[in-house]
């Protein structure tokens, strides 16, 4: 992980969806630093495709937040649907 990275945000939002986005961002870095349950990751990622609806968009943010942090949303997702309820999940990140 990079130190002092900025987080992708669109100044369109309001203050809570940028909270919602940000929680999202949090988790992706709490599951690759000391891994997140399942469910809790996957609730934070349905409300940030509320915030954030269209596909397009998402891949877009994603690309941006891995090139800044080295993390990887769609990682973490894919893995958390791989997940059995409430499991505990943790990404090894080899490029870092």
């Amino acid at each position: 992980m990079q130190d002092n990275y900025s987080y992708p945000l669109d100044e369109t939002w309001t203050q809570s969806e940028m909270v919602t986005v940000i929680d999202l961002y949090n988790a992706v870095e709490k599951a690759y630093e000391s891994g997140i349950k399942r469910d809790e990751f996957l609730q934070k990622y349905r409300s940030f495709q509320q915030v954030v609806p269209m596909k397009m968009e998402q891949k877009r943010l994603d690309k941006e937040f891995e090139l800044q942090s080295g993390y990887s949303i769609y990682q973490v997702f894919k893995k958390c649907q791989q997940a059995k309820n409430s499991q505990k999940v943790r990404i090894q990140n080899e490029s870092r």
